[in-house]
């Protein structure tokens, strides 16, 4: 059995009887251009730093937006540096509009910043070569370096070695704020259920049962009440792309509708166990609900089929069983009463029967 390194350090410490969570830390000041952000953090977003000359002439008008999108090759970035932030993403799609409000909350903290302490340090660990790796604060961050300029310095919290639940970690800070937008809570919270699930995998291994749901709560730092909200919420992807489109709705209001939808669903067809086409059709119903859709099945979904272009297409497919023809589809497995699946059934037969005539 292939083991990953993550495994078997979770092992290891499952095996050693040690806390998943203790590790040692320090603070100290260190120079902003050591750090490097963590492109896997929900808070992260495609950066590249100017350095401290260069952010001067910018801001003195002595080198031009283009120019700095030349130097650096931008496209597609954010250029941050001293008094600096350029979003250089495409103009007027949805990741260039995503990033101009982390800018405008990243500006508005840098400023905060520049006359004041820093409340809550960034948190780091060590890297190769004398660098270090973001774990938490990304927008603090951010909001230095927009601060004190790429060559300054600033104290961090350092741990001593890079933690074993990263994921978990971050959650933790996200969970406990309340000014982080919920589209980056929810995935980091998808994230830390990945090493949680990693956990109980170690923990059976070992001949440990997996952890309760009190107990994965009390890990992600959260009451039980908070962990059923993100548990519902996350339950169905429709919610979370609901949420990277704009959605503002609380997380109340939100959960409201996910369990109204399932509820009515459950009562209207009878059912106590959802299956997979069950769930397709409630995601349908909740993205609707919470985007403001008008509900596609008001007037029955129609079933829409290729074009047919050959008349012995057609002659086949009224006076054949079909189901004994070479085509490759599994009958047996076919849901008919998905939509989607039916379509894909039939131009798959369309196309077989036209490419048998040729």
């Amino acid at each position: 059995m292939n083991v990953s390194k993550s495994d078997q350090l979770i092992l290891s410490s499952l095996n050693n009887q040690e806390k998943l969570h203790v590790e040692s830390f320090d603070y100290q000041t260190v120079f902003l251009s050591s750090v490097k952000p963590d492109p896997t953090n929900a808070r992260f977003f495609p950066c590249i730093f100017i350095d401290d000359g260069h952010a001067e002439l910018f801001t003195n008008r002595k080198l031009s937006k283009k120019e700095l999108v030349n130097i650096y090759e931008a496209e597609g970035h954010v250029l941050i540096g001293k008094s600096c932030l350029i979003n250089c993403l495409k103009h007027g799609s949805s990741d260039w509009t995503k990033a101009n409000h982390t800018i405008e909350s990243i500006m508005e903290l840098g400023n905060n910043i520049s006359v004041s302490e820093i409340i809550q340090v960034p948190t780091i660990y060590p890297l190769e070569n004398g660098q270090y790796q973001i774990l938490t604060g990304h927008r603090r961050f951010f909001a230095l370096v927009y601060s004190k300029g790429y060559g300054s310095n600033s104290q961090f919290k350092i741990y001593e070695s890079k933690p074993l639940l990263t994921k978990v970690k971050q959650f933790q800070e996200n969970a406990s704020r309340e000014d982080l937008p919920q589209y980056g809570k929810l995935l980091a919270f998808l994230s830390a259920l990945t090493e949680i699930d990693m956990v109980n995998t170690a923990r059976l291994k070992t001949g440990q049962k997996k952890l309760t749901i009190k107990e994965t709560a009390a890990n992600l730092g959260i009451s039980m009440g908070a962990f059923d909200n993100y548990n519902v919420l996350t339950r169905y992807p429709c919610v979370v792309d609901a949420y990277e489109s704009g959605l503002s709705a609380s997380f109340v209001k939100a959960k409201k509708v996910v369990l109204t939808a399932e509820a009515e669903y459950k009562a209207k067809h009878n059912k106590t166990v959802l299956n997979v086409t069950d769930k397709r059709e409630i995601s349908e119903e909740i993205e609707s609900r919470l985007l403001g859709k008008k509900s596609q099945k008001t007037g029955g979904k129609k079933l829409r089929f290729k074009p047919i272009a050959s008349p012995a297409t057609v002659k086949t497919l009224l006076t054949s069983n079909i189901t004994e023809l070479a085509t490759g589809i599994d009958w047996q497995n076919v849901d008919w009463h998905d939509h989607k699946a039916v379509t894909n059934v039939m131009a798959t037969v369309i196309e077989f029967l036209e490419s048998s005539e040729g």
